[in-house]
């Protein structure tokens, strides 16, 4: 049975407000961890990191492994493609494959990002 996770908003607006920015970062690094664990990926297999950006931008997390890549954001396209992933080939590969999107909404359910992200980068 899937775990389940408090909700929580990753739609809401977060530039030129700090504390919307920080709740924002600190919780996509929790779900990103999550994610992890769903993608099969033991601790030490992957990196996570978290960059503020600018005032005017939500900026990014990213979980990034040996062999997948995913960051989210709160891009101007919108929050269905808030979340893009890609297969790559190592740590400090930062281009890697072709770009996937997918809901800023699935990072609260963990098991069916990482089931997707399976599907398309056969991960």
């Amino acid at each position: 049975m899937p775990k389940t996770f408090s909700n929580f908003d990753f739609r809401r607006p977060v530039s030129y407000d700090n504390k919307a920015k920080r709740a924002f970062h600190s919780r996509a690094l929790r779900q990103l961890k999550h994610l992890a664990n769903a993608l099969g990926l033991e601790p030490g297999a992957y990196d996570l990191r978290s960059n503020p950006g600018g005032i005017a931008v939500s900026g990014e997390v990213t979980l990034h492994g040996d062999h997948v890549y995913v960051q989210a954001c709160q891009p101007v396209t919108g929050h269905d493609t808030g979340v893009m992933f890609r297969a790559c080939e190592g740590r400090k590969d930062y281009h890697g494959g072709p770009n996937h999107f997918a809901s800023l909404d699935l990072l609260n359910r963990p098991e069916d990002l990482a089931r997707r992200i399976k599907e398309v980068c056969r991960v």
